[in-house]
């Protein structure tokens, strides 16, 4: 994907949803750290609903590291590897009490130094507490920087390095957010939905659905049958209120608002 291309696409992005926000409910960058551990193999409505109960009762380092893995597991056991979440975040709080004064720290080494942290947890928690112009490659991520011929690469961090050359710098702050929402809500895994992608003439991906090569084909009529073309029906009117299909790319930005 050539230069020009790219910018057209974060263009676009950038046009539905200016300032796009992560779904994960937090107040402080603890909690946003703590909501990105337990989101691993997670969905973010699951982990949302833990730290609704959980923060209320404990959201410094200092209240977790009190509570115990013991007293954290009833909050997060509705979650998946709850228990290994658990002895992570109440070992990383702990270390943040005797290392870093009960404060996240704003570089990415010592955040991959904390147990259950890794590069992509990092650079979420640099990108969305910090500001830092970092961009997270996740599932979603990775499959549209391939998919779309934005960033291939082999592997995240390949994909990573990629984007990190390929977004022009004044869409690196959200490029992230704007990737894994249209991962999410258009460029799905199993059939992307390319004719509602609000970018799908700047695609690369050679297999678009919704095209004539995407339909069946016809089958040929065997003896017997007759070769016409059948009689054209007037079409079915669409239901009252209903939308074209063609918001879903709006709608599903739109809905990564507040994550």
């Amino acid at each position: 994907m050539n230069e020009a291309k790219r910018r057209a696409l974060f263009e676009r992005l950038r046009e539905l949803e200016p300032e796009p926000a992560s779904e994960l409910a937090y107040r402080t960058p603890f909690e946003l750290l703590v909501a990105v551990v337990l989101s691993a193999q997670s969905t973010d409505r699951g982990v949302n609903q833990c730290t609704a109960k959980l923060y209320p009762v404990a959201n410094t380092p200092e209240a977790i590291a009190a509570l115990g893995v013991d007293g954290l597991v009833p909050y997060i056991s509705s979650i998946g590897l709850y228990r290994n979440k658990a002895k992570h975040v109440v070992a990383l709080s702990r270390i943040l009490v005797d290392e870093h004064g009960g404060e996240v720290p704003h570089d990415r080494e010592s955040l991959e130094r904390l147990p259950g942290v890794g590069r992509k947890t990092a650079s979420v928690v640099l990108n969305v507490a910090f500001g830092e112009p970092t961009i997270a490659v996740d599932t979603h991520i990775f499959r549209v920087a391939n998919r779309t011929g934005l960033a291939p690469g082999k592997d995240p961090l390949a994909v990573e390095q990629g984007l990190e050359r390929a977004t022009p710098a004044e869409f690196k702050r959200h490029a992230h957010h704007w990737l894994i929402l249209l991962g999410r809500f258009v460029c799905v895994a199993r059939k992307p939905r390319c004719p509602d992608c609000p970018i799908a003439d700047l695609c690369e991906f050679r297999d678009k659905t919704g095209t004539q090569a995407d339909r069946p084909r016809a089958r040929a009529p065997t003896r017997g049958e007759s070769a016409r073309a059948p009689k054209a029906t007037a079409p079915r009117p669409a239901a009252r209120g209903a939308q074209p299909m063609a918001t879903t790319a709006r709608a599903g930005v739109r809905r990564g608002r507040s994550r």
